[in-house]
């Protein structure tokens, strides 16, 4: 017996409506899709606020290993995300963050203190 082409069987599918999406009926994604698509659970890091440049929004730190970036630990400033968390902090808190690359640039995506 013989076998169709490959190509022949795609367009053959595709003229009977296998394998493709309408505009009436959305494909939806698969749930592997979704779960690759989803992020992991990122730790965070631990941190000292040594400065605090409202100003210019950004932070200076002595922190952990930032894991995520696979950073070691080390002193150096931060962009972040909103700087309305600047307000209260203050040299010599200690704080837990999240830091990501945004724009070229590692920022701190979330920030808590740690009482």
């Amino acid at each position: 017996m013989r076998r169709p082409h490959a190509a022949a069987v795609v367009c053959l599918m595709a003229l009977i409506g296998f394998g493709t999406a309408s505009a009436q009926e959305p494909m939806e994604p698969s749930a592997q899709a979704v779960a690759a698509s989803a992020p992991a659970a990122t730790p965070m890091a631990d941190g000292e606020v040594r400065k605090v440049d409202r100003e210019l929004g950004k932070i200076t730190l002595r922190h952990g290993p930032i894991t995520n970036l696979g950073m070691p630990g080390m002193t150096m400033v931060f962009k972040v995300a909103d700087p309305a968390w600047l307000r209260d902090l203050k040299e010599g808190d200690q704080i837990r963050f999240l830091a990501d690359r945004l724009n070229g640039a590692i920022t701190i995506t979330a920030i808590e203190p740690v009482r």
